[in-house]
């Protein structure tokens, strides 16, 4: 029953005016730049962090996480119609999406990839609604060191579940929290690793950091790359309803990638990434009907199940933000950077203090989920219109935007000269095949896990042992040295790497 009124409460604010507008807004811009290949939402999230100073705490998470499920629904039309992934998590997309286009079928993977990713949108919601009062009422019983504990849990998930090499991955968390001690001490009041720059008293900005690494970055690697032939299918996309033969073999595998994708979206690391890796993986595995196309040929089921799980992982990768504090992938990270821009102390207490807040923003993914059909089955046509648009013209607007963006943060040069260096550093992690993502976790959760380990120490008298010996701290930590032992196992290893390069 408390679900019910709590349900009410949001949908209550959600159907206002004003956020209705921005939880529009918010899916129409996460679609296009889902659409437009080379612009994720971590860099668009980045770049708008600035604009929500002027908003309400509300609208501006409500517009953020419309950014973020909206771009999970884009990334799939050009992964389909052209072959380029709008987003990491539609690569795997791309394999049967792209061959099904070829073959004049376009219109049905488009359809399986909506409605796909419309129902695993809403379980994911009905997930975070149900589960996420549950967990706040256990995150109350944490002290500083449970929260250590937690914090030591989430970056090593972040690094055991992170694409690509595990050496690189622990490197860029190193570099985050090293980046994240460039502050002034809270306890002694002398600033630290400033080199005399009195901009550097307060820390690096997270959102300079963030818009030069994920903005700059990504636009310079992307001018680095040849043009792409592309190979618009914008005469063959017709029949946008998938056929009866079309549901009867999409359906389970939605349904397996929606299970796949919201257990998976909770952990630290790439949930919805690796929930549609993991997705694909498993549809190859499920025994084949007769006459099923194969997989790589333009299998319907290579569409729907990677697409319903990488929906289903973006929405349940909240439910460790609202309900800990602690983000389990980048966007999460940005979203918890809004929260302080905004002045809210992301955690437990936020159920609490912000119901509004809080039931709201769960309440605004429903209605931005079915938002997300409307704009992308029947405008499937201006989005190819889109595509067709020269990248020349597009990065010297992204540009200027995100100058001005730096530039309003503290109306201080400093900060635009801070996001230059960002961009050439994203540039080079790019070239040296470097994942940012766990440098940004480590840049928010460092100066936490310094703050948690000295108050944790401060209580215990500077016994080191009451992180082991209160039973909750010492099972987050034991989950954590676990993690360590089983991704060393060589059988583990090779399956970890199997399933990243099964897209590549």
């Amino acid at each position: 029953m408390e679900l019910l009124n709590n349900l009410a409460l949001g949908f209550g604010v959600a159907f206002t005016l004003q956020n209705l507008a921005y939880a529009f807004g918010g899916a129409l811009l996460g679609t296009l730049i889902g659409v437009l290949p080379g612009l994720g939402p971590v860099a668009t999230i980045a770049m708008l962090l600035p604009s929500i100073y002027a908003l309400d705490a509300t609208p501006a998470l409500i517009m953020l996480a419309g950014i973020y499920y909206g771009a999970q629904y884009g990334g799939s039309t050009t992964a389909i119609l052209i072959n380029v992934p709008g987003e990491s998590s539609s690569v795997v997309t791309a394999i049967d999406g792209y061959q099904m286009a070829r073959k004049g079928r376009a219109g049905s993977a488009l359809a399986a990839a909506g409605l796909g990713s419309f129902f695993a949108g809403c379980v994911g919601t009905i997930i975070i609604a149900a589960f996420a009062p549950p967990l706040t009422e256990v995150a109350f019983k944490f002290g500083p060191a449970e929260y250590f504990s937690l914090m030591v849990l989430g970056l090593i998930g972040a690094v055991v579940l992170a694409s690509g090499s595990l050496v690189k991955a622990i490197g860029m968390i190193v570099l985050g929290l090293l980046l994240g001690q460039i502050n002034t001490d809270v306890i002694s009041g002398v600033p630290r690793f400033s080199f005399d720059i009195a901009e550097l008293t307060d820390g690096i900005g997270f959102v300079t950091i963030a818009m030069g690494v994920f903005g700059f970055g990504e636009i310079i690697a992307n001018l680095g790359q040849p043009a792409e032939k592309r190979e618009v299918f914008t005469k063959d996309v017709k029949g946008l309803w998938p056929t009866k033969n079309d549901f009867q073999l999409a359906w389970p595998a939605v349904l397996r990638g929606t299970t796949l994708g919201s257990m998976l979206g909770i952990l630290p690391g790439g949930g919805a990434l690796l929930a549609s890796f993991a997705a694909y993986t498993l549809e190859k595995k499920t025994k084949m009907k007769p006459g099923e196309v194969p997989f790589g040929q333009g299998n319907i089921r290579g569409v729907a199940g990677p697409e319903a799980a990488n929906n289903a992982g973006a929405q349940t990768s909240f439910i460790p933000m609202l309900t800990l504090g602690i983000p389990p992938n980048a966007v999460m990270a940005l979203m918890v950077g809004a929260m302080t821009i905004k002045g809210i102390q992301p955690g437990p207490q936020v159920m609490t203090s912000n119901p509004e807040l809080f039931w709201g923003l769960i309440a605004s993914m429903w209605v931005g989920n079915a938002m997300l059909i409307i704009l992308n089955l029947p405008l499937i046509g201006i989005w190819i219109k889109l595509l067709t648009v020269p990248y020349r013209f597009l990065f010297p607007a992204i540009m200027t935007f995100c100058c001005i963006g730096l530039y309003t943060l503290n109306n201080n040069n400093f900060d635009v000269f801070m996001g230059a260096m960002f961009a050439v550093v994203g540039y080079v992690f790019y070239k040296l095949g470097c994942e940012p993502a766990p440098l940004l976790l480590g840049f928010i959760l460092g100066p936490m896990m310094e703050e948690n380990l000295r108050r944790a120490l401060l209580l215990s008298r500077g016994d080191w042992t009451t992180f082991v010996t209160r039973p909750l701290s010492g099972a987050l930590l034991l989950g954590a040295l676990l993690m360590i032992v089983v991704v060393m196992l060589p059988a583990i290893r090779n399956k970890r790497e199997e399933a990243f390069q099964d897209a590549d």
